[in-house]
């Protein structure tokens, strides 16, 4: 037996809406018991007012939606506390005998949204229907005119290992991927990202097909001359600039949704690489109006952001009391991003992903951060981290509800961009972060770039993206450059000496600045206690240099290996790194783009435990434990696209996710065929 769609209104509906009804009418009574200037002759006169207040709402909120979106982001605001009083304040004024002041409309409007939401969620046993089923009514499926191609919604499960979600899968924690997995639907596959394994590196070949001059999370650009950050507007509309042929992965018709880079969408929400482009369109600004301006709507996310804040501040707190490690300091601020990026980001991605597939949008990528934020501070198995698995869960069930109102098929394939590590800190394992370790080997001042600031990029995005033009865009700008701070001071200083080192995960890399890269014998005759005094360090692992002969060297402690000519004298340093470091160092240290001197931290065999070059205890970039074990869930009506073998690197997996959607019947545009067009004189 089918069930019923999302957007069908079924029996239980109805007796919840009655239930809802009767106790927000009298927790009117009861409010107005306590209200001095807000009054009713009976309590009849409260069901009369919610009811018009309901009726009210389905006129008032659309022209509230309308004008907050065009106005902006201050506007968005208002009408999101004070819309629902206003409603209420007009049901009060319609209703005959109720004294009222705007005041107590106000009052009355929250305490009802909370009561309201209180029943939603008992009368729902807690789950995520009602809110799907409100999304999906929230849009009507349009008319298309290919309604027999297929839609692809692509889900980046941002930093999520293979082996953790196979756990996962295999503990029952993740009930929907599980029943997917079990029943055959879906097939679970492992990718291996390249090097560095990092969301821009891994985003550039899904979205892009190339991993080329994406060094690490952040890099010193000989050709600009200044440090380029992967998570700042500007600098990811230039790596994107260097990447796109116009054939991105989205080309053809799709939106790209919090991400890094665009896939070429010719839509894009929330994406680093178009913030400042975007801002005019309005589009999420309309989202998030009809969030703030839905009473239930906002109520639940602001109870579950201080939610999260509350679990992550006592989470923080036991593992001190416990004396958990590896950890790392989690203060006040982390517990606000958490909030912002596990409940305000990710409604709105739900959200926007709604009505996208309402409208028949071919093809979305959308990153969800969820796991990749709380694994980078508390680790990649602690249970907080493993709970935001269940939250991801909760989402894909969603988007399979609301495919079923879809007026295209939608086929949702989940992906990770790449896996994570765990360990102590570098600089707390060793008391010396990596900065001060070479700037004494070099007897050189340095500057050490090696704050985390991938987070507040993200939360800076969703600021930028919700700006409008005039004061709401001044003061959305202020929002976004508060997050930007701290993204800023990581590169604030690159002008003030000549060599920088960057902490991008466990991979570390030192530039000497200038438009020439350093040969090894360079770096060894101007510095000969460096390359010696790094890989004697227990912290690390090896260090890796272009000799004079254009050779892609590894030194380690007791020995040497050439990636070109495969000869290893001595210990071989990348022997206690997976089969595949070989092959995915090499390419990294092909590009021009590359450091002078890349580091790898120290793998422990027991534990796989990695020490991260900035203070994190889940960490990718680099090589060792499970950061380059990334993951690929695909359904099984697209599982032959999929190479048998070990798939390496994201452009490679671009090249699968292309396939998906050519047998999904997309990318038939003429811009997408591998021979050229034939000029107009030979047809």
């Amino acid at each position: 037996m089918s069930r019923p769609g999302p957007g069908r209104f079924r029996t239980g509906d109805f007796i919840r809406l009655v239930v809802v009804w009767v106790a927000c009418a009298l927790t009117l009574e009861l409010t107005a018991l306590v209200l001095s200037d807000l009054s009713a002759p009976s309590v009849w006169s409260w069901f009369a007012a919610t009811a018009v207040a309901a009726v009210a709402g389905l006129f008032i909120r659309p022209v509230l939606v309308a004008v907050s979106a065009r106005i902006g982001w201050v506007v968005v605001v208002l009408v999101g506390l004070l819309g629902q009083a206003l409603i209420f304040y007009v049901s009060f004024r319609v209703v005959p005998g109720i004294d009222e002041t705007f005041l107590s409309a106000f009052i009355a409007a929250w305490v009802v949204a909370l009561v309201s939401l209180v029943m939603s969620f008992i009368l729902t046993a807690g789950n995520d229907d009602a809110y799907a089923a409100k999304l999906a009514r929230r849009h009507k499926p349009a008319t298309l005119d290919d309604p027999d191609v297929d839609g692809v919604v692509f889900v980046q499960m941002d930093g999520v290992p293979y082996p953790v979600l196979r756990w996962a899968v295999q503990s029952g924690s993740v009930a929907t991927i599980r029943r997917w997995v079990t029943s055959g639907d879906y097939v679970l596959h492992e990718w291996t990202p390249q090097l560095p394994c990092t969301t821009p590196a891994s985003q550039q070949g899904i979205l892009h097909g190339t991993v080329d001059r994406v060094p690490a999370f952040r890099w010193y650009d000989r050709e600009l001359g200044r440090m380029l950050v992967a998570n700042r507007p500007k600098d990811a509309a230039v790596i994107e600039e260097r990447a796109s042929d116009g054939r991105g992965l989205l080309a053809d018709g799709g939106l790209s949704l919090s991400n890094l880079f665009t896939g070429d969408a010719p839509r894009s929400m929330m994406t680093m690489s178009r913030v400042s482009l975007s801002r005019a369109t309005g589009q999420t600004r309309s989202t998030v109006a009809h969030y703030m301006t839905d009473p239930e709507g906002l109520t639940r996310g602001l109870l579950r952001a201080i939610g999260e804040v509350v679990k992550e501040r006592f989470q923080a707190r036991r593992q001190v009391r416990r004396d958990l490690l590896p950890r790392t300091h989690r203060g006040w601020d982390f517990a606000g991003l958490r909030a912002a990026t596990n409940v305000l980001t990710r409604d709105l991605n739900t959200a926007v992903i709604a009505e996208e597939m309402a409208r028949g949008t071919r093809s979305i990528y959308v990153d969800y951060v969820d796991y990749d934020e709380i694994a980078h501070h508390a680790g990649i198995f602690r249970p907080e981290s493993l709970a935001s698995l269940d939250g991801l869960d909760r989402v894909v069930a969603t988007l399979e509800k609301l495919a079923v109102r879809a007026p295209r098929r939608y086929h949702i394939v989940v992906v990770s961009d790449h896996g994570q590590s765990q360990g102590q800190p570098f600089a707390a394992a060793y008391g010396i972060d990596l900065g001060t370790l070479c700037s004494q080997l070099m007897a050189e001042k340095v500057d050490a770039v090696q704050a985390d600031t991938e987070g507040w990029g993200r939360a800076g995005a969703v600021a930028g993206d919700v700006a409008g033009s005039g004061l709401s865009g001044r003061v959305a700008a202020k929002a976004a450059a508060r997050a930007a701070e701290e993204v800023e001071a990581s590169v604030a200083s690159d002008e003030a000496a000549d060599i920088s080192v960057i902490g991008s995960g466990n991979l570390g890399l030192l530039y000497v600045h200038g438009p020439d890269r350093l040969t090894l014998e360079t770096i060894e005759e101007r510095w000969p206690r460096l390359i010696p005094g790094l890989v004697e360090h227990p912290g690390v692992g090896f260090v890796a240099a272009m000799d004079a002969s254009g050779h892609r060297i590894v030194v380690g402690i007791d020995g040497t290996h050439d990636l070109d000519t495969g000869v290893v004298t001595g210990t071989d340093p990348l022997a206690p790194f997976p089969g595949h470091a070989a092959e995915v160092l090499g390419r990294a240290m092909a590009m021009a783009e590359a450091p002078d001197l890349y580091l790898n931290s120290s793998l422990d065999p027991a534990t796989l435990d990695i020490a991260a070059f900035e203070p994190l205890v889940g960490a990718h970039g680099g090589l060792g434990g499970w950061q380059d074990s990334a993951v690929l869930l695909v359904p099984r009506d697209l599982e032959h696209v999929v190479p048998k073998g070990q798939l390496i690197g994201a452009d490679r997996l671009h090249q699968v996710l292309v396939a998906m959607l050519e047998a999904a019947g997309q990318r038939t545009d003429a811009r997408f065929r591998s021979d050229p067009e034939p000029a107009a004189a030979d047809r």
